[in-house]
């Protein structure tokens, strides 16, 4: 009998690692399973916040290239007022620094 026993609990044992390792595989492959589905909802949240960075950065760019384009404008206009300032009164105030770098008068220091 004991014989019988020996023999039905080493059974028993095979018959349990074999579902260990039924449940190892199943279990492997769940969690494979699990990776690759939070990958994908991973990416599908990337592409979804990316798509709306891109709308949010379009919505919000017209407003800078207005700005761009005003500034611009304004900064062209300074340019041609200076340039009219310096065709104007050019030539009067490169006589007066070549007349201060000319006519040099040393005094001593107090």
């Amino acid at each position: 009998m004991s014989a019988q026993n020996s023999a039905g609990i080493q059974t028993l044992l095979d018959a349990e690692r074999e579902a260990q390792k039924i449940v190892q595989k199943y279990r492997t492959k769940r969690v494979k399973d699990a990776r690759n589905e939070a990958q994908k909802e991973i990416d599908d949240y990337k592409k979804e916040k990316e798509e709306e960075f891109k709308k949010f950065e379009k919505e919000h760019s017209s407003g800078n290239k207005k700005a761009e384009e005003d500034a611009n404008k304004e900064a062209e206009a300074k340019v041609k007022e200076i340039e009219a300032i310096g065709k104007k009164s050019g030539s009067k105030v490169v006589e007066q620094l070549l007349a201060a770098v000319t006519n040099i008068k040393p005094e001593p220091p107090r």
